[in-house]
């Protein structure tokens, strides 16, 4: 399984097997002790305080913000709508939450991470602000907007299935409409922060359609918190282990990977050639580009290497348990599919969205300006003498040393 498949699954299976536990938890309350649910009532409070101080340390804005409001949609329940929505005042908030809670969590997934104490967080601040304001204006002023709470609630279709479920109609739309755009979001990127704002959607629509519930609501405020805290790990031990570039692990995965190497192993150290000078040329976009389209090829190389960005324009290649017979075949394929790439140039204009990029590229056919670049190879075995991971890098390296100085272009073995 490949490193980026193993980071998908833990990425997403971890907060799905949060919410399905924190259902089947709901079965396990009725037998507690009162000691025990009075804990069971603390806990949103513990895991918000959490989540929020993650969030704090790590200057997730968004993360901090979607905590922000599940912190208020909590306050709100318990304080309101302990009995449901019943009554203006209660009815009239609940239906404004079911309303404004989908659209900020959605707003939340499309927004770039901009931090928290700055010029963006402050907008978005007040952007809550402006909500609780409105929220409060409509159950003050009951008299003038007493139709708002009627209108959000109002049925758009008569179905047995949707007047079964406590959330209103158009809260249900905005739900699903929010869950698809976010999903197609996950599924695009599967960011540790889209799926964990996935997951507070679902809890949080679980919870507005059971409000009434004695601990439904606080059980899944509580695990939507945790939900958030999990994706403010994943998303920062992401960023520490996994080069942002080219998504390749990083040196640092590296280093913990060669730890655990068995006795045989080959390390392949690869360098871009005449890289400064291809920067000065073509400019650091450019430059940009080639790292990509290098870690991309070494990613698919053959025989079971796994592959790491070393750092600037040099890449690792461990393969456990091969020697140097077996991987020497694939390295020469991996170098000859570069040098045989014909990267073409992007222009200034060139579209966001990967796709289109791709499209207008095979239309303008061979009219773009294209380059290419080669890459030397430096390869080094474990040996029968239990070599140590460090000094079979050090080899390697010895060795690309060497293929460098004999023209590039090729792969030298450690003798």
């Amino acid at each position: 399984m490949s490193y980026a498949l193993i980071k998908r699954v833990s990425t997403i299976a971890l907060p799905a097997a949060l919410l399905v536990a924190t259902q089947m938890s709901l079965r396990q309350i009725p037998l507690l002790s009162p000691v025990q649910r009075e804990l069971v009532f603390l806990s949103p409070y513990l895991a918000l305080a959490v989540g929020l101080g993650l969030s704090l340390a790590f200057n997730r804005g968004r993360v901090f913000f979607a905590l922000l409001l599940l912190g208020l949609f909590h306050l709100v329940t318990r304080h309101y709508l302990l009995i449901g929505a019943t009554g203006y005042t209660p009815s009239a908030i609940y239906h404004c939450f079911c309303f404004l809670l989908p659209i900020n969590l959605l707003l939340l997934s499309f927004m770039a991470e901009r931090g928290i104490f700055t010029h963006a967080g402050r907008l978005r601040m007040s952007f809550i602000a402006i909500q609780l304001i409105a929220v409060y204006w409509i159950v003050r002023f009951r008299v003038d907007y007493s139709a708002v709470p009627e209108l959000l609630s109002h049925p758009i279709v008569k179905s047995p299935f949707l007047e079964g479920l406590g959330l209103p109609q158009p809260a249900v739309v905005l739900f699903v409409v929010a869950g698809v755009l976010i999903a197609v979001r996950v599924l695009k990127r599967c960011s540790p922060i889209e799926v964990a704002l996935f997951g507070t959607l679902i809890a949080i629509g679980i919870s507005c359609d059971r409000i009434a519930a004695d601990f439904t609501p606080t059980l899944f405020t509580a695990a939507a918190a945790v939900l958030l805290s999990i994706g403010v790990l994943q998303d920062s031990h992401s960023m520490a282990f996994t080069d942002e570039l080219t998504a390749l692990p990083s040196r640092r995965a590296l280093n913990e990977q060669i730890m655990g190497l068995g006795r045989r192993y080959v390390v392949a150290m690869i360098d871009v050639d005449h890289f400064k000078g291809f920067n000065d040329t073509y400019g650091h976009d450019v430059g940009d580009q080639v790292l990509k389209l290098v870690g991309a090829k070494i990613r698919l190389t053959k025989g079971g290497g796994k592959a790491y960005r070393y750092g600037g324009e040099e890449f690792t290649i461990i393969f456990p348990g091969k020697t140097v017979g077996e991987v020497l075949p694939h390295l020469e394929e991996l170098r000859e599919t570069i040098q045989d790439y014909q990267l073409k140039l992007r222009g200034k204009d060139r579209p966001q969205e990967e796709e289109t990029g791709r499209k207008r590229r095979s239309e303008a056919g061979g009219s773009a300006e294209t380059v290419s670049v080669t890459v030397s190879i430096g390869v080094a075995a474990s040996g029968d003498q239990r070599t140590a991971p460090e000094e079979a890098l050090r080899m390697a390296d010895k060795a690309l040393y060497q293929a460098k100085k004999r023209g590039r272009n090729q792969v030298a073995v450690h003798r």
